[in-house]
């Protein structure tokens, strides 16, 4: 069985205690991930902020050239690396999977590549030039989640790298290890201590860490709090990506038959636990029916399995707690009259497969609806006017996404601007690209990632002043 090692200064730390990795699909041990000591942390945090003072201040194309770099070595280890998440996160090789996240790992890391933050002059006139800088922040601590752990690594570490940061990064413990062989290969391409990895319970401490500048977090709202408090003690600048409960809403205008497939993947892409996803359908009742009978025949065709069998495109839920909140949430819903259209128990077997479930004639004020299943269960719940579903799905206190469905695009952004989130999505739900900013509003999260507004976040500003 092997063991995959943390990396400290460009080196493996020397490990004392191992933990297994379980395979969601099998339930079998797929590896062994170290658990860092109070020293190895402290080390850690060390060399990155040593090697901080160089990094900062190479010049741009060194540090671009060290991002396409990084894109090449995860290209050329890709298929090592999709394996090894596949046995640990459980999501298929092929579709929507580990082949899938990979490429976004590549192109995400090539796109930040081509992204800069020249000087801006603020004025130039008789009296002054005033310029603005964007500086790195310092050492940044990056806390990945087990759903999309190597696409989310690449998110904190990609703009970090490109600004003239460093990082050290505490992955999940449900699926450290393809991200610690990840980090390992990415280390080829850059100089000692530019990126760490830590793993272990000590790893909780980076937060609060005294030689920690900034912490990006992307995981659970309760979670996200108690990083914020920690970060606090310290002033640390933070970016947080929390839960989100998206809510869609489907316009009575709208083509059934031509959203259909969009609605789907919308609830049910990475088997529903992905933070964007679509968790909340509203249906006006005219079309309730047919959007019930249409997700139906989508979802009770899709194969679900290993995801090492390429004839499956879903896999199990990651881990048995989430396995059984599904469970809790659906059986709540059936207690109190919600209709199962498909799926509705477990699968028999080993592993934590849950099929996919749809229940109908449910409403706010269950659990299923005003909770984050963040699983394969999606609530399909009916409204009759257009304003009273937009208050609905507004009334949760979370706001990551939010989409609008309907034939006519100028109603759609209109309703599209009255929902209160960070991202919001017409005639599709979940998709997010380099370039465009993506972040959560109320309890969903501070800060945005991607685009150049996701790469300020890594910088402080200054401001000069040059008299004339």
């Amino acid at each position: 069985m092997r063991k995959y090692d943390a990396i400290i200064g460009g080196f493996k730390a020397d490990c004392a205690e191992w933990r297994a990795v379980i395979n969601p699909a099998t339930e079998e041990v797929v590896g062994e991930y170290p658990v860092c000591s109070q020293e190895q942390l402290d080390k850690a945090v060390a060399v990155a902020n040593d090697a901080f003072v160089s990094w900062s201040k190479t010049p741009d194309k060194t540090r671009v050239d060290a991002l396409n770099a990084m894109a090449d070595f995860v290209e050329a280890n890709a298929e090592e690396l999709a394996n090894l998440l596949t046995q640990e996160q459980g999501k298929p090789l092929k579709g929507v999977g580990s082949e899938f996240e990979l490429q976004g790992c590549i192109g995400w890391l090539r796109a930040t590549a081509g992204m800069s933050l020249p000087v801006k002059t603020l004025e130039d006139s008789d009296e002054r030039l005033a310029l603005l800088y964007r500086k790195p922040v310092g050492v940044v601590a990056s806390v990945t989640p087990w759903n999309w752990p190597l696409m989310i690594a690449i998110w904190h570490i990609a703009p970090a790298i490109r600004v003239g940061c460093t990082v050290v990064i505490k992955p999940a413990s449900n699926t450290p290890l393809s991200t610690l062989r990840m980090i390992e290969i990415l280390n080829e391409a850059l100089p000692s201590g530019v990126l760490n990895i830590v793993t272990g319970d000590v790893g909780h401490q980076l937060p609060s860490h005294p030689g920690i500048d900034k912490v990006v977090f992307t995981g659970s709202t309760p979670v996200g709090k108690k990083v914020m408090a920690n970060a606090a003690e310290g002033l640390k600048r933070i970016t947080l990506e929390l839960g989100g409960n998206d809510a869609g809403i489907v316009l009575p205008d709208a083509n059934i038959s031509e959203i259909a497939e969009g609605l789907f993947w919308g609830g049910f892409i990475n088997n529903g636990q992905t933070c964007g996803a679509l968790k909340r359908l509203y249906v006006h009742e005219s079309q309730y029916q047919e959007v019930c009978e249409a997700l139906t025949a989508i979802a009770t065709n899709m194969p679900m399995g290993n995801g090492l069998d390429e004839n499956n495109i879903f896999g199990p839920i990651q881990n048995k707690n989430q396995f059984n909140l599904v469970r809790e949430l659906v059986d709540d819903a059936k207690a109190q009259g919600g209709r199962i259209l498909c799926g509705g128990e477990p699968l028999e077997g080993k592993g934590y497969f849950y099929p996919l479930t749809l229940v109908a004639d449910v409403t706010d004020g269950m659990r299923i609806v005003d909770e984050e299943q963040f699983g394969p269960a999606l609530p399909i719940i009916k409204y009759s006017d257009v304003d009273d579903a937009i208050k609905r799905a507004n009334s949760s206190d979370m706001g990551l996404g939010g989409s609008v469905w309907s034939s006519d695009i100028d109603k759609a952004r209109e309703i599209a601007c009255q929902i209160e989130s960070g991202t919001v999505w017409i005639n599709n739900h979940g998709p997010v690209f380099p370039h465009i900013p993506f972040g959560g509003v109320k309890s969903s999260g501070i800060g945005v990632e991607f685009g150049i507004e996701g790469l300020e976040e890594y910088t402080t500003m200054q401001s000069m002043h040059i008299p004339k």
